[in-house]
């Protein structure tokens, strides 16, 4: 009986290339390749597996050219790229990596909170460019960390491990919006209180942005909500591009309505909005959150083992819905 074809449409571990290969008729991306939409769909046409990443669309048009697709597993714990009830409609199964990048992406995030309130990144380009001549009291005065109050948009497992990382290592009062609130013992563990929408901008220092991408939540940080933030405060995103409108972000940043911000996805990855590039108040790094050698191999053997388990009769294992 011949193996099921699969198309891996990423440069991956050659560790997971290689297990794939024992279960699988495998075409690969190579090194240094470039598929766009439609060379990735003319690849995946005749395949019934697909290994990807939240770089690849999959709606009802590119199902549509490949009927004999069963399976997609995304290299990512979001799956915004993934049209999921197109999927469905046509049978297919939509895996993800939740869990095993948790930890390293939370720490990011504190990181990236960090950075811009601190101005790391200004400093640091100060320093390099041979400005720094003497010091002064007000020299890269950034925001306070310690005390100060954390705010969190989507409580989720990362926005958990977030709040504990503040209330545990900072001492900051944490709070937080979700569609519902955490349960006791769990809001407990974090040492976060649930507040409205209104109240989490108006008095968080620091608003970290920890939501999937839905369509509901497009621009949910808009210019709006931007001018109901201290101008003291910063705002970081590690959860999805298109949950901040850009343009209003850099706006607000530009005129010293909001200090700083700290941006690891933006909108039209890979793309980044021109007007954020010009400011010095925002550090910008590129979707990179869980970019650990550990955590990457876990999300790669993951996805893998989503496809090794479906095919072989088991089903999918972190099968999305």
């Amino acid at each position: 009986m011949s193996k099921p074809r699969v198309l891996v449409a990423c440069v991956v571990f050659a560790q997971v290339l290689d297990k794939l290969r024992q279960h699988f008729e495998v075409e690969a991306i190579a090194e240094g390749e470039v598929w766009h939409q439609d060379e990735f769909a003319r690849r995946l046409a005749g395949k019934q597996g697909a290994y990807i990443t939240g770089g690849h669309r999959v709606d009802a048009a590119l199902l549509a050219r490949c009927p004999e697709l069963k399976i997609v597993a995304n290299m990512s714990v979001g799956y915004n790229n993934l049209d999921v009830p197109a999927m469905t409609a046509a049978g297919v199964v939509g895996t993800n990596t939740p869990d095993v990048l948790t930890e390293t992406t939370a720490d990011f995030g504190f990181a990236l909170l960090m950075a811009a309130a601190r101005r790391m990144l200004e400093s640091e380009k100060f320093l390099r460019a041979g400005q720094w001549k003497r010091w002064r009291y007000d020299m890269f005065a950034g925001c306070e960390i310690h005390g100060s109050t954390l705010g969190i948009l989507g409580m989720g497992r990362i926005g958990q491990a977030i709040a504990q990382r503040g209330a545990y290592g900072f001492g900051m009062e944490v709070i937080y919006h979700n569609r519902r609130p955490l349960d006791p013992a769990t809001e407990n563990l974090c040492k976060a209180s649930y507040v409205g929408m209104d109240a989490l901008l108006a008095r968080s220092d620091h608003l970290v942005l920890v939501l999937p991408y839905t369509p509901d939540a497009h621009h949910i940080v808009g210019g709006a909500e931007l001018s109901r933030m201290k101008p003291t405060a910063t705002l970081v995103n590690i959860g999805r591009g298109g949950l901040v409108d850009e343009d209003a972000l850099a706006a607000a940043l530009k005129a010293g309505r909001l200090a700083a911000a700290g941006l690891d996805v933006f909108e039209g990855e890979p793309r980044v909005n021109p007007a954020l590039l010009e400011l010095p108040n925002v550090v910008l790094t590129p979707h990179i959150a869980s970019a650990t050698v550990p955590t990457r191999l876990a999300m790669a053997q993951l996805a893998a083992d989503n496809l090794i388990a479906f095919f072989g009769g088991q089903g999918a294992l972190t099968p999305v819905n």
